[in-house]
């Protein structure tokens, strides 16, 4: 055991956290390793509560009663900040009219018509409940319209749970991907020979709106790459599916590959969507709506007309916030001053990714010691940050946010020097 494991290990958090163990070991009987997917604790430091009790604006609250300035926005859905006023008020006065029913509301017409309107790559919409679920959808149509069946994807890339795509092997066989061939992100030489290698049975290419893989440097797409995908799905009659289910309304309200001059066939869009109400879109070009209408998608909750006012309520209130703008000035403003107090400590540290979705990783920490050594003290400090995942800035988050935040940081910072020298 290393000197920082060992440190590590014997921290305990500011306060005792009896409810959440509690509540642990309650789901450890009931539930498969009492708990699953992306929001296991297990994953984290000991520090880290597994559950939470409330949550307003950017601060939540485990139930424990510890409160922490958040910037995982739960993973990315929360994008005006938690239980925000409008969509919430929203979202109640169409659940007293009427929440699910044997078919839609008229605000499912309204979202689409609004999407449409501010997506340059949008001349139709339809709507899903997860991420997992669009990007899914998305492949199925490119293989519908095309008539053919290799997709390329980008090794490492996340773009859901399902056998197709999932990150974990567990339940899934070789038939799942047969048609899958990787290339790596922003290497348009790899990229070419995987189109070489699907010959011409390529039906699309999937690409996240910048690589955000975990626990490795985020990179933003090159105007290089970004060009010759689109590229290479014109010529070989594929279509270009941009999974902008993370990132989608924190780039760019219009798409996030808008600033690159390049526009997919299809998007696939969630988490922020419905800030906290389960919503998921695609949206695609005219040449494809045939296809569509090809494919049989469908769930028995997707129709549901509350997170569709959520998501109408949610896209009004960031255009008119301007609030892409926002949340990158103060992602930049976070940015900066962890540098700062880096260099001050003389700690090496790696930021990656846009500004708005902020990921710093150590150097030399290949174990994450540096990094989980440094979260737990922020933590401790009220600032909950991710040791190894993408983080996430809203437009709640202001300048005092930021203040506090990097009062935890530091402290963070310290705790490295102090330890590892």
């Amino acid at each position: 055991m290393s000197e920082t494991q060992a440190v590590f290990q014997n921290r305990t958090p500011p306060k005792p956290m009896p409810h959440d163990l509690a509540l642990r070991s309650r789901a450890a009987r009931v539930i498969p390793g009492g708990m699953w997917g992306h929001m296991s604790a297990k994953r984290l430091p000991p520090a880290f509560p597994q559950f939470f009790k409330s949550a307003e604006g950017t601060r939540l609250t485990d139930v424990d009663g510890n409160t922490y300035i958040d910037f995982m926005c739960a993973y990315g859905p929360m994008i005006l900040g938690y239980n925000d006023p409008d969509v919430e008020s929203a979202v109640n006065a169409q659940q007293v009219r009427m929440g699910i029913a044997n078919g839609p509301g008229e605000a499912m017409v309204d979202l689409a018509e609004l999407m449409v309107e501010m997506i340059p790559a949008a001349d139709w919409a339809m709507f899903a409940k997860n991420g997992t679920d669009a990007t899914t959808a998305c492949v199925s149509i490119a293989r519908a319209a095309t008539k053919k069946r290799k997709i390329l994807v980008a090794t490492g890339a996340y773009h859901g749970a399902v056998p197709w795509c999932t990150p974990w092997p567990g339940g899934v066989v070789a038939e799942d991907r047969a048609h899958l061939i990787c290339y790596a992100y922003n290497d348009v030489a790899s990229l070419e020979a995987a189109a070489e290698e699907a010959g011409n049975d390529l039906a699309g290419i999937i690409a996240s709106a910048f690589r955000h893989d975990a626990r490795v440097d985020q990179e933003m797409p090159t105007s290089q790459f970004a060009g010759a995908v689109r590229a290479m799905a014109d010529r070989n009659n594929a279509v270009l599916i941009l999974d902008d289910v993370r990132a989608g309304f924190r780039l760019n309200l219009g798409g996030s590959w808008e600033p690159l001059g390049v526009q997919p066939d299809l998007s696939a869009w969630s988490k922020a969507l419905g800030n906290g109400h389960p919503i998921a879109a695609i949206t695609g070009r005219e040449w494809l709506r045939e296809a569509v209408q090809n494919v049989y998608v469908t769930g028995s909750f997707w129709y549901a007309a509350a997170p569709m006012v959520a998501a109408m309520t949610t896209l009004q209130k960031l255009r008119r916030l301007d609030a892409v703008t926002h949340m990158a000035r103060l992602g930049q403003k976070l940015r900066d001053g962890i540098a700062d107090q880096a260099a001050t400590h003389g700690i090496g540290i790696r930021q990656t990714g846009p500004a708005q979705m902020p990921l710093v990783l150590f150097d030399n920490d290949d174990e994450l010691e540096k990094g989980y050594l440094f979260t737990t003290t922020a933590l401790e400090h009220g600032v909950y940050l991710h040791p190894w995942h993408n983080m996430f800035l809203s437009a709640a988050h202001n300048t005092e946010d930021i203040d506090r935040a990097l009062e935890g940081t530091n402290a963070g910072f310290k705790a490295v020097a102090d330890v590892c020298g």
